[in-house]
């Protein structure tokens, strides 16, 4: 049986607070990817940051007081 792993990302309001939260994660050794934000989540050129849905709790807390921090939506 094959598993198929699923995702969510990241949003934060510019480039720059996004690739602060990539650092950020990184420090803390989470598995993260910075990718283009999906258009049918945002027509707005950016990048996100995809995590693993069973990632979301954790990533909030870590993340929770950074400035331009918006959500965490699932793919």
């Amino acid at each position: 049986m094959i598993v198929q792993k699923t995702y969510h990302v990241v949003l934060f309001q510019s480039v720059n607070q996004t690739m602060w939260a990539d650092k950020i994660l990184r420090e803390i050794k989470f598995q993260h990817k910075l990718v283009p934000v999906p258009r049918h989540i945002s027509s707005d050129c950016g990048v996100c940051l995809r995590i693993s849905s069973d990632q979301v709790k954790e990533v909030r807390e870590a993340l929770t007081g950074v400035e331009g921090f918006i959500e965490i939506v699932p793919l």
